[in-house]
């Protein structure tokens, strides 16, 4: 009697193993068909490029956002003849250290640049959540760059080809100490292919004003600084490779203009000692530390310029 129930037993739990419990599949998941995961296209921003919402988005620019941000930061602005040289579109490259970084851009920039630049923003956080999609693009004219790989409905490409400007940060993120990090070669690239000049921004006082992690500027009206370098245009024979770093080594002379003065950083570019822009090695908390210091209200030289914005 026992050997029959030892035996009933084993056929049961063989007879479990075979079984398909919940529909499992037969074949063993390492010999199933490789398939592709399904791409879903990231949220799409065309319809940000036409008329009624660029008037829509210059109301919310100067009625709202303009009055807002002057309220609490003071700006200086320096470079903007440069626009006057060139023709759009261009590809405005800048440091990346805050959320002020973009607004400080746009509202620096002409009122006819301003019009016709967009925002290359990242997808898995601007574009996570359905209202703060809509609320970055509208007011921003933001598009989505995925920086996982996955599928835009819109590419810095075609927004270059629409005529219309970019706004491009190579970090891909904002700077956790307030030091430029490694640029990437994404604008580069683009430069090179399209034959579109790359205008080097650098600006200083964001990551004090508002660093990585606040959700609101602080109190005071700290000082901002911005400057827009001369227009950069890749070489026929320069790769994209050799054309990166120069973009990095303008935005860096840059830093040192507003730092010192025009002449002390060029006579340092001819030196080749622009200082680093990733800062010093030394420990984190004096890097974040000297970071925290906001910009002199008035330029290097002590003279208020009468055409400063």
């Amino acid at each position: 009697m026992s050997h029959f129930l030892r035996e009933s037993v084993d056929d049961v739990r063989l007879v479990a193993r075979g079984w398909r419990w919940g529909r499992r599949p037969q074949v063993p998941r390492s010999a199933e068909a490789w398939v592709p995961p399904q791409r879903s296209t990231v949220f799409r921003t065309d319809w940000s490029r036409r008329r009624p919402a660029m008037a829509a988005r210059e109301v919310a620019q100067k009625a709202g956002l303009e009055p807002l941000f002057r309220s609490q930061v003071r700006t200086r602005v320096e470079g903007l003849d440069v626009l006057s040289r060139v023709e759009g579109p261009v590809i405005f490259v800048a440091n990346h250290a805050s959320h002020l970084d973009t607004p400080l851009i746009l509202l620096s920039l002409p009122d006819e640049w301003r019009r016709r630049t967009a925002v290359a923003a990242a997808a898995d956080y601007f574009f996570d959540t359905w209202w703060r999609a809509v609320g970055s693009v509208l007011l921003f004219n933001t598009f989505p760059i995925d920086r996982r790989g996955g599928s835009m409905a819109a590419t810095p490409a075609e927004v270059l080809a629409d005529g219309w400007s970019l706004v491009i940060y190579p970090e891909g993120t904002r700077s956790t100490d307030g030091w430029i990090g490694k640029f990437r070669m994404g604008a580069a690239f683009l430069a090179k292919e399209h034959g579109v000049p790359v205008v080097p921004v650098a600006h200083r006082g964001t990551f004090a004003a508002m660093p990585r992690g606040a959700g609101w500027p602080a109190p005071g009206r700290r000082q901002l600084t911005i400057r827009f370098g001369e227009p950069l245009v890749a070489g026929l024979d320069e790769s994209v490779r050799q054309f990166a770093p120069r973009i990095k080594d303008a935005v860096a002379a840059l830093l040192d203009e507003d730092r010192t003065t025009w002449w002390e950083s060029r006579r340092r570019v001819a030196a080749g000692a622009t200082p680093d822009p990733s800062g010093p090695s030394v420990a984190a908390w004096r890097r974040v530390w000297e970071q925290t210091e906001s910009p002199a209200s008035d330029p290097p030289s002590g003279r208020r310029r009468a055409w400063r914005r």
